[in-house]
């Protein structure tokens, strides 16, 4: 990275974003240090410019933010950092420090294709994704035909809860054949956005 750090004195703005839900988690400064430091040891460290030293997030609370990917803006004088958080952000107890509650259930299926493309990877035994993996594309995509099935039942004459549980059978064994076919449940994102009409 080329960054700039003579444009606001030595310091860049460094904007947190949990790697899961996308949230903004908080904004704060680093200089050259605080950046290098940050690289070396994977955790957010910055400038603190109250006590004019270097600050690690979660020192002293626990609460780390474990980087994940760092990236600079177009004029490489500010940082886009998003991390793991361990904990609230906020000392105030917030999950983040505009008060927002860093929770987006919807980005769990984002979790769940990643989870689901490293067992494809690493095929660890014991595993039932390893386990349909190993069985092949015709059993996957039974799997998905049997759960579409039973979602359909029980949108007709079963339960809500019911409904909700195969219909989450159904969107997980979906994703285990997609990735089986080199697709990830994004494509089906981009194939549903080319189709929407507002």
């Amino acid at each position: 990275m080329t960054l700039d750090f003579d444009k606001m004195g030595g310091l860049v703005p460094a904007i947190i974003q949990d790697n899961k839900t996308s949230k903004v988690l908080m904004l704060g400064f680093m200089n050259r240090e605080a950046f290098d430091k940050t690289i070396e040891i994977g955790k957010v460290t910055f400038f603190s410019r109250t006590k004019n030293r270097l600050w690690t997030k979660g020192e002293e609370s626990g609460n780390f933010l474990n980087v994940v990917t760092i990236l600079e803006d177009c004029d490489h004088d500010t940082l886009l950092i998003k991390v793991n958080p361990v904990g609230p952000v906020c000392h105030t107890g917030a999950d983040t420090c505009f008060n927002e509650k860093n929770q987006e259930d919807i980005m769990f299926i984002k979790y769940l294709q990643d989870f689901i493309c490293r067992r494809h990877e690493e095929m660890p035994d014991g595993s039932y994704t390893t386990f349909l993996f190993n069985k092949g594309i015709n059993r996957m995509a039974q799997k998905v035909g049997e759960e579409a099935v039973e979602t359909v039942i029980e949108a007709t004459n079963g339960t809500d809860d019911r409904l909700i549980y195969e219909a989450s059978d159904l969107i997980y064994h979906l994703i285990v054949l997609l990735t089986s076919k080199g697709y990830r449940f994004e494509d089906l994102a981009v194939e549903l956005k080319k189709r929407h009409k507002e």
